[in-house]
This record gives C-alpha cells, structure tokens and sequence, in this order.
C-alpha cells in the first residue's frame, strides 16, 4: 500500500489539481493527495457529486475545494482552472485524469461519438495542461503533471478505436510537453493503467468475458484503484522529481502478454 512507502506528509504545502473528479479515478486520486498532505481541488461537471466528494476528503480530516470545470469548453478550462488557482492560492500539482469512451465498431461509430471521445480524452486534456502550466510559468514555482493514459495507448484492442487514438495520442503529447516545459521546471508524466476495477466497469469485469481477460493478466486480476497510488505519489512528490517525459505502466503484466 502506499502509505508504507510514502510519509503521510509527503505533499505537504503542495496543491493539486484533479479532473474528472467526482466520480472513480479522480476521487480516489484526490483522496490519495489530500491523505499525504496535499490541499487538493476536484473539478468535473457534477456540481453535487463533487460536493459529495469534498465532503468525504475533509470529513477524513483533508483539504479540499471544488470547481464545476468541463474539459471540452475551453472557456470553461480557462475559469475553472483560474477560480482552482485563487481558491488555494496556486497550483503545483495537475493530475490530468477526465476520460470518456465509446464501445462500438469503427464502421459504426458517429463523428459526434468520435469527437467526443477525442475532445475529452486528447484536446481536453490539453487545454487543462497547458492552462495549469501558464499558471506555474507565471507564478515561477514549476510543478508536476500528471497525466492518466491507458495500456490502450500502448496496445490495442477492438470497439474502441477512439479511445485508443486519444490515449496514443495523450502517451506523445506528454513526452512534448515535458521537452518543452522541463525549461520552467514543470515536469510531465503519464500513468498508463490496466484494467482497473471501479463502480463504472465493476459489472463487465465480472462477466464472463471479463473472466475470459482477466486469464489473459501475468498477475491473474484486475487492478484496484489503490494499486495506482504509488505511481501517483512517485510521480507527485519529490520522491520522482528527476523523472519527466515518462510513463509507468500499471496493469499486472498485461502488456506483455496482449494477444
């Protein structure tokens, strides 16, 4: 677990960022934070959700804001992460975690699925990025980035050709923007998870095909959301502060034997 490794007061003084917050991922990120010292504000449309989620971090004796912030409006990144930034002051750490997907065939998907996956998952990624880093460039305290891919960008797999070009995509621009912002002492990272078991796929994972993958695992399991907290940490905290334009792979093996 990561509270072996890290001290609890290992992001002290620090604030991060994390979208897609409200739900999954981005609320277990935020709690991971916020537990190892970090005043953490969580972004994401759901206004009551991410109500709900500042509620549980502070209850557990956290610090925590919330800004309604949807990636696919610039306009939207822009005041989001601006009222992020005046809400604790600054900001040091992103992690860049909103993602949506679409299950269905190439031949049949939608340019409006299409673009809404790669709007999410590449452009709006970016836009927070780049609005987070104008804020570090700006206040010259540099920062951390860190952004959540996919073994998918590595790899590929069948239905979900959007998802797949986003998070390749998202695998590249986090190496260009490490080169390009290592100078303002900004480091960028990915995380590229496995198959990690949350309330959103909990019921596919157990189905019989999601028993037929998991046979596929070197580890024989899917992840759990705390399985990523030591990437999270390493990458967040100082304990990683010589390591930019790179991506940990966090899937029990699975890449190595995709077939």
């Amino acid at each position: 677990m990561s509270g072996d490794i890290f001290r609890a007061d290992a992001l002290t003084g620090r604030v991060a960022l994390v979208t897609g917050a409200s739900t999954g991922l981005g609320r277990h990120f935020a709690g991971v934070l916020a537990a190892h010292g970090a005043t953490v504000v969580l972004a994401a449309r759901r206004e009551r959700d991410l109500a709900t989620a500042v509620a549980d971090i502070v209850a557990a004796g956290g610090r925590a804001h919330a800004v309604v912030l949807d990636v696919r409006d610039p306009a939207s990144v822009e005041a989001g992460v601006q009222a992020a930034a005046a809400a604790a002051g600054r900001l040091d750490i992103l992690v860049n975690n909103a993602g949506v997907t679409v299950t269905r065939p190439a031949l049949a998907m939608t340019e409006d699925e299409w673009r809404r996956v790669v709007d999410t998952n590449l452009d709006g990624a970016f836009r927070v990025a780049r609005a987070v880093a104008r804020t570090m460039v700006d206040a010259r305290t540099g920062g951390v980035i860190v952004n959540i891919a996919s073994v998918l960008g590595l790899r590929v797999g069948k239905l979900v050709a959007g998802y797949i070009a986003a998070k390749a995509g998202f695998l590249r621009l986090s190496e260009a923007l490490a080169l390009e912002w290592a100078m303002h002492g900004i480091r960028v990272n990915a995380i590229a998870p496995g198959y990690i078991v949350t309330d959103l796929n909990r019921g596919f994972l157990a189905s019989p095909a999601g028993e037929a993958m998991v046979k596929r695992i070197p580890q024989r399991r899917f992840g759990e959301p705390a399985d990523l907290d030591g990437a999270l940490l390493l990458l967040a905290s100082d304990a990683g502060r010589y390591i930019t334009g790179s991506t940990i792979t966090v899937d029990g093996g699975h890449t190595l034997a995709w077939l």
